[in-house]
């Protein structure tokens, strides 16, 4: 199991548009990847437990990925938060 924490930078947060990157991103490996905030934690390969997170921006939250490319998927979770989901 391997974890890291992000915070979430860009203007809407993690709903729609971004959310949808971001399951296409976790749905690009085999291992299985959760998104925690605060004390509830879904599968980050499901839009609606995404979205349920309700996650502003500003918001701290952690992936966790269990599996064989579980660091690989980690870092490339945090490389498309970093760059804002790859809006302009």
């Amino acid at each position: 199991m391997f974890s890291r924490e992000a915070v979430i930078s860009n203007q809407v947060g993690l709903h729609a548009r971004p959310a949808t990157f971001f399951i296409q991103k976790a749905n690009e490996f085999k291992s299985s990847i959760w998104v925690e905030k605060e004390e509830r934690r879904v599968n980050a390969k499901s839009l609606l437990g995404v979205l349920s997170l309700g996650v502003a921006k500003g918001s701290t939250i952690n992936i966790i990925a269990d599996g064989v490319d579980e660091e690989e998927a980690v870092k490339a979770m945090l490389e498309l938060i970093a760059n804002n989901f790859n809006e302009r």
